[in-house]
C-alpha cells in the first residue's frame, strides 16, 4: 500500500487565458512520489470524479465562449417523432455548421454547442452560440430537420461587456454540460458533454512565483490593469479542500 503524505507547497502557479479574461491557480505543490495522485485511478469516489469532470467542462465553456465573443443563442429542434440517435445527431449538427459557415461567407465561425433530451422524451434538440448576428432564415435554411429558436440575452447590467454577454451565454449552456447526455444510460464512448469549432481554443500562460500575490500581481501587469473580481477557496465557508483562486478582467 502507498504511504499517503500531505503536500509542501513550493509558491503558487496560475494559469491565464488573456483572450477569455481570466485565470485559476492553486499552490504548486512539492509532492513525494509516494504520493497518489488525485487522478490515479481506483484512488477517487466516482460521483466526486464525474462532478470534477462535469466542473471542468464548465470552466472550458465559459473560457471558449468569453475568448471567442460567443453571445448569441439559438435552439435547434427537429420535426416530428424527433431524432432519437445521438450519432445522427451529430452528423447533422456537422452539416449545418458547414453550411452556416458556407451561407456566410466562409469566414472563420467559432460556435459551441451541447446536446440535451427533451423532458417529454421527444428526443434529442440542440442548445448553440455564435458570436455574429445571422438571419434568421439563413439559420433556418440550414437546418432542414425541424425548428430554430433564437434566444435573446437579457438582464445584463447597464455598461455590459462583450465578454459580460459571453459569460452569460456560457452560463445558459452550462446548464446542459452537467448533465449525461443519454437518459436512463451512461452517455457512449466517443461523445464528449459539448463540441466546439476546432482552432479557436484560448491561449494559455502560466504564471509562477513564491506567493498568490506575487502571481496576481504578474496576472495583472499582463493584462493591463487589475482584475474586477477575486475569489478564493478562503471565501467559501468550510471549505476543506485544496487552496484555489479564480480572477477574471
Amino acid at each position: 500500500m502507498r504511504s499517503s503524505v500531505i503536500p509542501s507547497w513550493s509558491g503558487w502557479s496560475l494559469t491565464l487565458y488573456p483572450a477569455a479574461f481570466e485565470a485559476g491557480g492553486s499552490p504548486a505543490s512539492s509532492r513525494s512520489r509516494d504520493a497518489p495522485s488525485r487522478s490515479e485511478p481506483g484512488t477517487g469516489d466516482p460521483d466526486r470524479s464525474a462532478e470534477e469532470a462535469a466542473r471542468r467542462a464548465r470552466g472550458k465553456v465559459r473560457r471558449y465562449c468569453a475568448a471567442n465573443g460567443l453571445n448569441r443563442l439559438g435552439t435547434l429542434t427537429y420535426r416530428g417523432v424527433g431524432c432519437h440517435d445521438q450519432w445522427a445527431l451529430r452528423r447533422d449538427v456537422a452539416a449545418f455548421f458547414r453550411l452556416l459557415r458556407a451561407e456566410t461567407g466562409g469566414a472563420p465561425l467559432p460556435y459551441l454547442w451541447v446536446a440535451e433530451w427533451h423532458k417529454s422524451g421527444h428526443g434529442l434538440h440542440v442548445h448553440f452560440a455564435v458570436g455574429r448576428f445571422i438571419r434568421r432564415r439563413v439559420i433556418e435554411a440550414c437546418w432542414p430537420h425541424g425548428f430554430v429558436h433564437i434566444k435573446l440575452l437579457g438582464d445584463l447590467p447597464v455598461g455590459s461587456t462583450a465578454v459580460d454577454e459571453a459569460r452569460m451565454a456560457a452560463r445558459y449552456l452550462a446548464k446542459y454540460v452537467g448533465k449525461d447526455l443519454a437518459v436512463g444510460e451512461a452517455r457512449p464512448a466517443g461523445l464528449h458533454r459539448y463540441e466546439v469549432a476546432q482552432g479557436f481554443q484560448p491561449d494559455r500562460l502560466i504564471i509562477e512565483g513564491p506567493t498568490l500575490d506575487v502571481v496576481l500581481a504578474l496576472a495583472e501587469r499582463r493584462m493591463g490593469a487589475p482584475p474586477s473580481k477575486v475569489v478564493t477557496s478562503a471565501d467559501i465557508d468550510d471549505y476543506d479542500g485544496f487552496p484555489w483562486v479564480w480572477a477574471a478582467w
